[in-house]
């Protein structure tokens, strides 16, 4: 499967078979999901042999939220100065973080959330994220300087990461947070000259991985509903570009799994528990925008990420999560939504808990989120999204890390979608766009 814009099939063509639950998937998705996107169910002759089930499957790479064909994309229009993504490109390199030489600060244990001992993580997310720039700079020009930043922070990471800490509840933030975005940076520059990429995929299964999925599995002990979405999709965000930089298919499953049938906030049923007339509720609206756009953003990673390994998630449950964005945009731009009542069951006996109405805490902050999902549903798919799209316009050109503020906030995305996610210039938009 190469990893380009063609369209995808809902539900996976991986050219992969596991046993998920007790349900033969297809491309990550059990019968029981097939039927739920109009394929009735699979063939007799689809079932694999175990010899099939046994090969290894390769990853396309790049593959996670850029592929190549992005990347040739992004230095082409870099190149001619094309409006608009000369515009991400200068914000990108006005940012200090994408300076070459950046100089790492490993730790041997990340400390998120804890009262008894120092917290640390800011060092790594800072680190995460001048990689990352410093990365898009050298696939974008060539520029080894900054391929070397890039290179010369991951190898030092690699060689000195050996936890994050818990049991505090943040490490599982951290763990999801951090584990999808460094694999993100490490997929840019796998084939680096110098870059210990054994290492590094060996620091991402020991120290990440197990923190995830046992955070999918149990939750810290607590209800499954008792944790934000957020805290879910970060762990599968973070699972799903492992097994990508690993080229492991069986934790790619495992995430696409989640997705349809997992018992926590991250499921698609979960993350939008009721649809409107062309919009969706965000399971976090009644507790404050700043988190609500957090989770557009980490969903839609996690459905990009899927999208160039070819599955579908984007247009799960008729489009829902494309409501969803527009929900959110629309509620942050100004404008009135509506909003069913949504009870929750809260810590480790399950207490009732319940919003009535949305929140207006954080309403309208900026975060860099929206290019993608724009780039996705109207400039991939063609269809109508007047509130993103006018997200996206007035935020434009998205800065990443250091451009947000200092806090961990300003630095839960990788952002620079004007860059990355555009795909057609604002002329070419067709006017005949399809209504959700």
């Amino acid at each position: 499967m190469s990893g380009n814009d063609n369209q995808k099939i809902p539900g996976g063509s991986r050219k992969r078979r596991r046993i998920l639950q007790g349900s033969i998937a297809v491309g990550g998705l059990g019968i029981a999901g097939l039927g739920g996107l109009g394929i009735a169910s699979a063939r007799e002759d689809d079932v694999p042999s175990a010899s099939e089930d046994a090969t290894a499957f390769q990853s396309t790479h790049p593959g996670m939220l850029h592929t190549q064909a992005d990347l040739d994309r992004m230095a082409g229009k870099v190149a001619d100065g094309a409006e608009p993504w000369i515009w991400g490109w200068d914000k990108l390199v006005a940012n200090d973080h994408s300076q070459s030489g950046w100089v790492p600060r490993p730790v041997e244990e990340v400390v998120r959330g804890s009262t008894d001992k120092p917290e640390n993580y800011p060092l790594l997310y800072n680190d995460i994220h001048a990689a990352y720039q410093n990365a898009l700079r050298w696939r974008i020009t060539g520029d080894t300087a900054h391929g070397d930043t890039a290179r010369d922070i991951c190898n030092a990471w690699s060689q000195t990461l050996e936890s994050i800490y818990w049991p505090p509840s943040d490490s599982r933030l951290a763990s999801g947070i951090y584990g999808y975005q460094f694999a993100n940076v490490a997929e840019l520059i796998r084939d680096y000259d110098g870059f210990d990429l054994g290492r590094f995929q060996q620091m991402m299964m020991d120290v990440f991985y197990p923190l995830n999925s046992d955070f999918l599995v149990r939750h810290n002990d607590t209800c499954d509903s008792h944790y934000w979405a957020n805290w879910d999709l970060c762990n599968m965000a973070s699972i799903i570009a492992i097994g990508i930089l690993c080229d492991d298919d069986s934790l790619f499953d495992e995430a696409i799994d989640y997705f349809w049938n997992g018992a926590g906030n991250g499921a698609i049923g979960n993350a939008i528990p009721f649809v409107h007339d062309g919009l969706a509720q965000w399971q976090e609206s009644g507790r404050d925008q700043a988190h609500s756009m957090m989770g557009i953003g980490l969903m839609a990673a996690f459905m990009e990420m899927a999208w160039n390994q070819g599955v579908d998630l984007y247009s799960a449950n008729d489009n829902a999560f494309a409501k969803a964005a527009e929900y959110v945009a629309r509620y942050n731009l100004g404008d009135d939504v509506p909003f069913t009542t949504y009870s929750w069951g809260f810590g480790h006996n399950c207490d009732y808990r319940e919003h009535t109405a949305i929140s207006d805490a954080s309403r309208g902050q900026v975060r860099p989120v929206w290019e993608m999902v724009y780039g996705h549903y109207t400039q991939r798919q063609g269809f109508a999204m007047p509130n993103v799209a006018q997200m996206a316009g007035q935020n434009s050109p998205e800065g990443g890390g250091g451009d947000y503020g200092s806090t961990s906030g300003g630095f839960d995305a990788l952002g620079f979608g004007t860059l990355s996610h555009v795909r057609l210039h604002w002329n070419d938009i067709p006017a005949d766009l399809t209504p959700l």
